[in-house]
């Protein structure tokens, strides 16, 4: 995922403009806020000269490359995994900040008949009926997990349980028929043709992901990165976010 505009550079041609001028800050995201950040950093580059890109991928695969040392300006993941990366100092804890909420989802394949999920018994009986169960390697998955421990099915449903590989969208098995039922953060499910979005879990079970940012340890342009991450929690992305099932931290 990149987005990317031309800084004004005062009639300069590009190489005579300073490193920092026209470099694009490199950052990494869980797959969750790709779409969000792709319009997000357009309207920085358009709106303040500068660019970026950000490479999205599966939560667990983004956390363990800055774990490891991967040179990155800034990572995008849920809370939690910023927290470990704060814990192994890979990444700035002073610049951790949030920057959206997303509500996890149910989906079908496009033309299914929909479901009730309106309460936690509607969504268990669902869950029962499916032929097969599509969940994801992240907060979502996780979820589900506690869920089906909490309701005595873990092991009724196991052999239905389809897991999407890193970085594959739930909806994406869905959309295939590979799966009836497909439980995920909205803003993952909203982007996949071929799927229709039931709504979200009701209250009762529901589990709302904060996802975060900082800046890593190895950036390359740490005061670039952190003016970055300031205008990315501000208000001015508040309409892109809800434009791809997020809400605002």
């Amino acid at each position: 995922m990149t987005a990317s505009a031309t800084p004004a550079s005062g009639g300069r041609s590009p190489e005579d403009a300073p490193t920092d001028e026209v470099a694009p800050l490199r950052g990494i995201s869980s797959m969750a806020l790709r779409h969000a950040l792709t319009d997000l950093t357009a309207l920085y580059a358009t709106t303040r000269g500068r660019r970026a890109t950000v490479e999205a991928t599966g939560g667990v695969d983004a956390r363990r490359r800055v774990q490891d040392g991967e040179a990155f300006d800034f990572v995008v993941l849920a809370d939690d995994a910023i927290a470990r990366l704060v814990d192994a100092r890979r990444v700035d804890p002073a610049s951790r900040v949030p920057l959206a909420r997303s509500a996890i989802g149910v989906a079908v394949p496009a033309g299914a008949p929909h479901v009730p999920i309106a309460t936690e018994a509607a969504v268990r009986d669902a869950v029962l009926a499916a032929r097969a169960v599509g969940y994801s390697t992240g907060p979502s998955g996780t979820h589900l997990a506690r869920l089906l421990e909490r309701w005595g099915i873990a092991d009724a449903l196991a052999a239905r349980l389809v897991q999407a590989p890193p970085g594959v969208p739930v909806a994406t098995l869905v959309a295939r028929r590979e799966v009836d039922l497909g439980v995920q953060q909205l803003a993952e499910l909203m982007h996949v043709a071929g799927v229709d979005i039931l709504g979200p879990l009701p209250d009762e079970i529901q589990d709302v992901t904060v996802f975060s940012a900082a800046v890593c340890a190895l950036a390359r342009q740490p005061e670039a990165a952190a003016a970055l991450l300031a205008f990315l929690a501000s208000p001015a992305g508040d309409a892109i976010k809800r434009r791809h099932g997020l809400e605002p931290a």
